[in-house]
């Protein structure tokens, strides 16, 4: 059996686990660790359910703006975060590689731009990926090799989504999800989408042309054609994120125990640490 890469949205499970423990939850010095508690276990939970071959995690860059930023000036306006979760954003990537994991940020890339790099790599060379997140975004990477792993309850369940999934959710196809996006909008991501249209004629209209582009050589949007063929590209992921080297890993618990140690995590470290033992 083919063990797969499993592909993780940093951020997207930093937030929700931010979100899902308590922000009380104090490690040493008294400084926040609740994402970076919940994360860890998130992780480790995940490494023992699927059985990678390796993991990579991608992080977004918020102090970078991206090509979409410069795109559209409204692209994720109004987004802000709490300092302490901020702090253990600093923190995470760092901590992945302490387990011995992959992680990627770059200037000008966001998670998603990783995930997509790191699944067109892996389907390449005949494997299997697992991407986690909680981005319908990512919805478009669906295919027979790779299935989208989306938290559904905090970070404790997690739904399985493939192609068929994709169509049963939202009536398109995966390579027609950027088109979906254009023409729906995303709320998320403050992108506006066509107007008037919402998802049931969004996915009607793809069912009719296949295309957005298909749509506008028609006539359709003609007002917004332009704007949409915009928003298409804001939704599309961009495979061309800069990857570290995809190796088969082996965890690395035994400095990953220190590291949450060195954190004031001496819980987490200690349940790292039996791992190393049984490994």
């Amino acid at each position: 059996m083919t063990r797969p890469l499993l592909v993780v949205d940093g951020d997207s499970l930093a937030h929700r686990a931010y979100h899902a423990l308590p922000k009380t939850f104090r490690r040493a010095e008294g400084r926040p660790g609740n994402a970076l508690l919940g994360f860890s276990n998130f992780l480790v939970r995940l490494w023992q359910a699927e059985e990678p071959r390796a993991v990579l995690v991608g992080w977004d860059s918020l102090d970078t703006p991206t090509y979409r930023h410069e795109l559209f000036s409204g692209y994720q306006s109004g987004r802000e975060f709490d300092d302490e979760l901020l702090e253990q954003l600093d923190l995470l990537p760092e901590l992945v590689r302490a387990f011995g994991f992959g992680a990627a940020k770059a200037p000008g890339y966001e998670a998603d731009d990783f995930l997509a790099a790191a699944v067109r790599e892996e389907e390449g060379r005949g494997g299997e990926a697992l991407v986690v997140t909680s981005d319908r975004d990512s919805f478009q990477l669906a295919s027979k090799q790779t299935t989208i792993l989306q938290p559904t309850r905090g970070v404790s369940e997690l739904a399985r989504v493939g192609p068929d999934e994709v169509r049963d959710r939202y009536g398109v196809v995966p390579e027609q999800v950027p088109d979906f996006i254009a023409l729906r909008g995303d709320p998320s991501d403050r992108i506006p989408g066509a107007r008037g249209v919402g998802p049931k004629t969004a996915a009607n209209l793809l069912a009719q042309y296949g295309t957005l582009e298909a749509m506008l050589d028609e006539g359709r949007f003609e007002a917004q054609a332009e704007e949409l063929r915009l928003y298409r590209r804001m939704a599309t992921l961009d495979a061309s994120a800069p990857l570290p080297p995809l190796k088969d890993q082996t965890p690395t618990w035994a400095g990953a125990s220190s590291f949450v140690r060195d954190l004031g995590l001496n819980a987490l470290a200690d349940r790292v640490a039996a791992l190393a033992s049984t490994s």
